[in-house]
């Protein structure tokens, strides 16, 4: 009988349970089981996997039964004390269950237990190669030897079978007569492999500082030198030289034994900065992290990082959760990106997590923007953040010449609405003459955005969303951009049958079309959208063709709007720049402003002055008149006395209450029951608003009606909304979410 004592740890499920339960194990049968571990457990009648949450050998045991682990899938922990901390705070600000959290920060091939790829190696044997155990008639076997005789490595089997035209048959053949081995390797995917292979023969030397670079590097290395937690806002405009700063505090980070974790806002931007980091360093091994690799790819970046193989995280949103040894430093690029913010649980936003992130390991959080969150700016003002400013382009560039144009004026001149304006067709002309290169840019996909019958009025639906669908002229057909919904396009009216249908409005492929058709013949012209992006890879060569002078001009989304260096652009085309404006939305006025400031900063950024064309019919408005001057400051102004006056975030937290049903009557009766019962409660330190229909009133199927709560305190509003949430009864087909901190209000 086993007399070794058992030991218990707490272990929390990752399925059906929110809280860490208690199980038992035989330390003689784990003695590497650590906190953190990956194990297998019985819940009920299920297996399950789980994580060893706390750990001790002095826990009494328990009155009740307590089953055994059944197994451990990963020894090394598959989260960090740190991380597992945060997942507690992610847990409880956005209120998403634990294991939520769990499944966003260990990616599906670690939990799912994957194994590392490997391959089979052929080589000959050492000793005296005996080739009378091979017959005269076995030309293959013949022919496998002739070909490893010839190379002085091992060949992979995959390789020796293709070279040779022959089978595994042969090779096990020579195997068993001891004439050759098989071993085996592990073989490592590496995210963006070309990109390393290009940028091998490339290294970028450290260039001279300008007088604020040095300024801001000399302000961050006082804060690596403390060592203890310090968020730091790095407010430059565009093309100032962010990324040099961003650079020199990854080189002292690394100095001191840390290491670095750096987020961009989109997974499109990635390879670009991968390239520049493995050029700039290239003895460290430089990990990519975002959502669109494959398993095997994640898995392997993964084991990179918990052997300390790697010190540099790349990547987006998710990357925050990134498995990081002595993290001294994070760097959140374009920190007031909107794509930070996950939009599906949990709905946590990635500056935010970093922020806590680097004060729960006594990390330096460095936040880069030329257009900063007015969140960001205002804790700037009250101290919370500290701030470095670059308000010079490098090498004394000029900011690009930005022109109004006045569409209400061209439709005059033409007695028509426009959708190019004859200054930006000329200047484009110009730049073709010229040989430079533009890029036009409509936060628009598809030909046209609508189709009208012009008897009834009837516009072509989504059957799944209240949305009209877009018409896409590549395939013919009518699509939703929420759901994914399409048909093909009508040939008559689907209300009265009528066949006076029209297209009404205009997408980047309608964009493409017109300038092929107002440009010279020679004119080479690219369209980038999620549409023709969708293709693994076609994102990066598409750039990479623009970088290289391939492409002549690039119309795009907002895709090509952010953090994007190309230094033959000399003119920036923004057509509809009105569209942001249009959002039901409080934070409208600023999204308008950091993207035109963010896209026209991708002109002019070489050695050739930059012209930007902002078409608008609302010329005067606050945010257009801040972002043609480029004037952060006098925006921020004036957008935050704004916000002040109406208590808007960032001066209160805004917390969106969204209800959804595939029954519009048990949707609507049970928000209206809601609000209800919130307005009699009389929640002291919550106002609420609404409820009301979401602008988009029906995504898949779902109707959606949300209200919204504003509140100093997120915890104190959240307990007050649990108690009552937990009192009200629901019924099971209607759904409702909490959004914490909502930028989305669609």
């Amino acid at each position: 009988m086993d007399s070794i004592k058992d030991s218990y740890i707490q272990v929390q499920p990752l399925g059906g349970f929110d809280k860490p339960l208690t199980y038992r194990f035989k330390p003689t049968a784990y003695n590497n089981i650590r906190l953190g571990s990956l194990v297998l457990i019985p819940l009920g009648k299920r297996k399950i996997n789980g994580i060893v949450w706390s750990f001790e050998e002095d826990i009494p045991k328990p009155e009740f039964k307590v089953h055994a682990i059944l197994s451990v899938i990963q020894r090394e922990p598959v989260l960090t004390p740190e991380l597992m901390q945060l997942a507690s705070w992610i847990s409880q600000y956005y209120v998403c269950a634990m294991e939520t959290c769990l499944e966003a920060m260990i990616p599906s091939s670690i939990r799912e237990g994957m194994k590392a790829k490997s391959r089979k190696l052929i080589s000959l044997k050492k000793t005296e190669l005996n080739k009378s155990k091979i017959p005269s008639r076995a030309t293959s076997q013949q022919k496998v030897i002739s070909f490893l005789e010839k190379r002085s490595k091992s060949v992979a089997l995959g390789e020796l079978l293709k070279k040779t035209s022959t089978s595994a048959t042969t090779i096990k053949t020579l195997i068993q007569k001891g004439l050759i081995l098989e071993t085996e390797e592990k073989v490592e995917r590496v995210a963006y492999e070309d990109d390393f292979l290009d940028s091998a023969d490339h290294v970028i030397a450290k260039i001279e500082l300008t007088s604020e670079q040095k300024v801001a590097v000399s302000e961050i290395s006082q804060d690596l030198k403390e060592k203890s937690f310090v968020t730091r806002l790095l407010s430059g405009i565009t093309g100032s030289g962010k990324t040099e700063v961003y650079f020199e505090a990854m080189e002292m980070a690394l100095a001191q034994g840390g290491g670095v974790l750096f987020l961009v806002p989109e997974v499109t931007l990635a390879p670009q900065t991968v390239s520049r980091l493995r050029m700039r360093f290239g003895n460290e091994k430089i990990v990519v992290w975002h959502s669109h690799l494959s398993g095997g790819e994640r898995l392997d970046a993964w084991r990179s990082l918990i052997k300390n193989e790697s010190r540099i995280v790349v990547g987006a949103r998710s990357a925050v959760f990134a498995p990081i040894s002595k993290l001294r430093l994070i760097i959140v690029d374009e920190e007031h990106e909107i794509s930070y913010k996950q939009e599906d649980n949990p709905r946590y936003h990635a500056r935010d997590v970093a922020i806590v992130r680097a004060k729960t390991e006594e990390a330096l959080c460095l936040l880069g923007s030329a257009t900063p969150s007015l969140e960001s700016m205002n804790n700037v003002q009250k101290g919370k953040y500290d701030i470095s400013k670059l308000t010079l382009r490098v090498d004394n560039r000029e900011l690009p010449l930005v022109h109004l144009v006045d569409m209400r004026r061209e439709a005059e001149k033409i007695k028509t609405l426009p959708i190019l304006s004859q200054p930006l067709i000329e200047a484009l002309r110009e730049r073709c003459v010229n040989r430079e290169q533009s890029i036009l840019f409509l936060n628009r996909r598809g030909f046209n955005t609508t189709m009208l019958c012009t008897d009834c009025g009837h516009v072509e639906g989504c059957k799944y969303c209240s949305i009209a669908l877009t018409y896409h002229r590549t395939d013919g057909y009518l699509k939703c951009h929420l759901c994914g919904y399409r048909k093909p396009t009508p040939r008559c009216c689907s209300k009265c049958k009528s066949f006076d249908l029209h297209k009404r409005g205009h997408g980047t492929q309608k964009i493409e079309d017109m300038v092929a058709d107002l440009l010279p013949r020679t004119t080479r012209i690219r369209r980038i959208d999620r549409d023709v992006m969708s293709k693994k890879n076609l994102f990066r060569e598409t750039l990479s063709d623009f970088r290289k002078g391939k492409i002549d001009v690039l119309v795009g989304t907002q895709m090509i709007a952010k953090g994007l260096d190309f230094p033959k652009v000399t003119l920036v085309g923004v057509i509809d720049a009105d569209l942001p404006l249009r959002m039901e939305d409080f934070r409208a006025s600023e999204r308008a402003f950091q993207m035109l400031v963010q896209v026209s900063g991708r002109s002019g950024r070489g050695n050739r002055a930059g012209e930007v064309f902002i078409q608008t019919y609302a010329p005067y408005s606050p945010s257009i008149q801040y972002a043609r001057k480029a004037d952060l400051d006098g925006f921020v102004d004036e957008e935050l006395a704004m916000r002040k006056e109406f208590n808007y975030p960032p001066y209160r937290h805004l917390i969106r209450h969204l209800f959804r049903s595939r029954s519009e009557a048990k949707v609507e009766f049970y928000i209206t029951k809601w609000t209800s019962l919130i307005k009699k409660s009389n929640l002291r330190e919550i106002t609420v608003k609404g409820s009301a229909p979401a602008p988009i009133a029906k995504i898949n199927g779902y109707y959606r009606h949300h209200l919204f709560y504003f509140t100093h305190s997120v915890r104190n509003a959240l307990e007050k909304l649990g108690t009552l949430r937990e009192q009200f009864p629901m019924d099971s087909e209607v759904h409702d979410v909490l959004d914490v901190d909502a930028h989305q209000i669609s």
